[in-house]
């Protein structure tokens, strides 16, 4: 679907605390991980290139909230999807789990830019052939069987 994608990935043992807990900030690699293979499934990048103009998605807004711990060796199911789409922005929700248990949720807004050679940013509209491909969830904010997931009530 274009308002989402749901990938796989095995916790290395360098992403670790001395605990054998996964580090929180590599929640964020994940998130990010998974917006660019959400990116690239509707045949974009984080960072495109067309008639000398280079366009970015920085992003201007990330968070998690944690629920249970990830460790070595886990197999992490991140489901990505997009939460609202605005003329130059695109919200994403993520939902990280393990064989179906909630581990942590996070949001992620990006923003359509032009990069200029003196590194300067200028927010801009989203091309329309690629903000023809994304569409905002049906579920918006929080599909519901995440919320059945983690036991609550929706």
């Amino acid at each position: 679907m274009p308002y989402e994608i749901r990938t796989t990935r095995r916790v290395e043992f360098a992403e670790t605390d001395k605990a054998g807990i996964v580090h929180f900030s590599n929640f964020f690699r994940y998130m990010e991980e998974a917006e660019h293979a959400f990116l690239r499934s509707i045949g974009s990048s984080v960072v495109t290139r067309s008639n000398d103009i280079e366009l970015s998605w920085p992003r201007v807004s990330a968070a998690f909230d944690f629920r249970s711990p990830a460790f070595f060796e886990d197999v992490l199911d991140v489901h990505v999807w997009v939460a609202r789409k605005g003329e130059k922005s695109v919200e994403y929700r993520v939902a990280i789990s393990r064989e179906g248990t909630p581990l942590a949720r996070g949001r992620l807004t990006s923003v359509c830019c032009i990069c200029h050679p003196d590194h300067r940013m200028q927010s801009v509209p989203i091309p329309k052939e690629v903000s023809e491909k994304i569409e905002v969830a049906p579920y918006g904010d929080e599909p519901a069987c995440w919320a059945a997931a983690a036991g609550e009530a929706s």
